[in-house]
């Protein structure tokens, strides 16, 4: 009896790459800065249509990026385009209404950070993303960043993180308060160090010493914070804005092992005593290339965030996990020395 011939197995549908369809809401510089250029550059990716209110600047962004879909209504664009993802880019006192309704749509969601004015926003959104068994992911960009994770790796390699420090120093005096007092700075922009922070050091939060101080204002300008998370590690957070320049900045410190390190700049690994560096880290050579959403940590994050659906598991910085940076911003001013 002849032997049939056994067909050869095709990879499952699971298994290949399929097209991912993303609208985006929201075309202002920051979408078109870092995150029209990260999608378009990602394999298997599509932006499929994109919503603004400002007619004018819907249609730039769309022409700039060959996006054939143009809505004033967000709602339609999502009934009718039917993405695998959803990206709102918009200031934090706008987002809350639009993520719930996206949400509630059973939509894949990104959003800009911070995810709301105060963290009780951030987290009933993402009881409702629970509820709705959807994907998730907020841009707190620097813990995506190739050196600073490339610094973390090699300080590991020694042991545990034992120690670290974030710092976002600005250059604001005499200037005003975020959207006209809606937002103070620590939660709007200064958390991407506190954020940072956390992804350095591991673990939960355990206690929290903190001097926040109104420098040359009448807001909050000046933050300082010591921080025992459960990993063991201490954390050391400073930001201000009343600086001689714009710095975002980390140190990571694990058994004689050390990073200084600027994601935007370079970084310098020592170790054991030596006063010669180890590694010298440049973020455009760790990327591969001279375009700063591809070396800073922009394409990294939503690589990781278009891997993350594919795969129906939640990102680093998913929503349930940025209440807890949320929940850190409130914990330094209430730990006020």
């Amino acid at each position: 009896m002849k032997q049939k011939k056994l067909a050869k197995k095709r990879p499952a549908k699971s298994a290949r790459k399929r097209m991912l369809r993303v609208c985006m809401i929201g075309a202002g510089g920051r979408s078109v800065g870092v995150h029209y250029p990260s999608l378009r550059d990602a394999p298997g990716v599509k932006m499929t249509a994109v919503s603004d209110l400002d007619e004018s600047r819907m249609h730039a962004a769309a022409d700039q990026f060959g996006i054939p879909g143009r809505y004033a209504n967000y709602v339609e664009m999502i009934e009718k385009e039917k993405p695998d993802a959803v990206y709102a880019i918009l200031p934090p006192h706008h987002l809350y209404d639009i993520a719930a309704t996206v949400l509630d749509m059973r939509k894949n969601l990104i959003i800009e950070k911070p995810p709301g004015v105060k963290t009780e926003q951030a987290r009933q959104l993402a009881l409702l993303a629970k509820k709705k068994n959807v994907v998730t992911g907020v841009t707190f960009q620097r813990r995506y960043s190739p050196l600073i994770k490339k610094g973390k790796q090699l300080c590991e390699k020694k042991g545990p993180v034992h120690s670290a420090v974030a710092t976002f120093y600005k250059n604001a005096v005499g200037g005003a308060p975020y959207y006209a007092g809606a937002i103070d700075i620590l939660t709007c922009d200064a958390i991407h160090a506190v954020d940072t922070l956390r992804y350095l050091c591991g673990g939960e939060v355990v206690s929290v010493a903190a001097d926040v101080r109104k420098l040359l204002s009448d807001f909050h300008t000046a933050h300082n914070a010591l921080i025992r998370f459960s990993s063991g590690a201490t954390g050391t957070l400073h930001t201000n804005w009343m600086t001689g320049r714009r710095i975002f900045s980390v140190e990571i410190h694990a058994p004689g092992i050390s990073f200084f390190g600027d994601p935007e700049e370079q970084g310098v690994l020592y170790a054991d005593g030596d006063v010669n560096p180890k590694h010298t880290l440049n973020p455009f050579d760790l990327a591969k290339s001279k375009e700063s959403y591809r070396a800073f940590g922009e394409y990294d994050m939503n690589l990781h965030f278009m891997d993350c659906i594919r795969k129906k598991k939640q990102p680093s910085s998913s929503l349930a996990d940025a209440v807890k940076s949320m929940e850190l911003v409130d914990a330094i001013y209430d730990g006020q020395i």
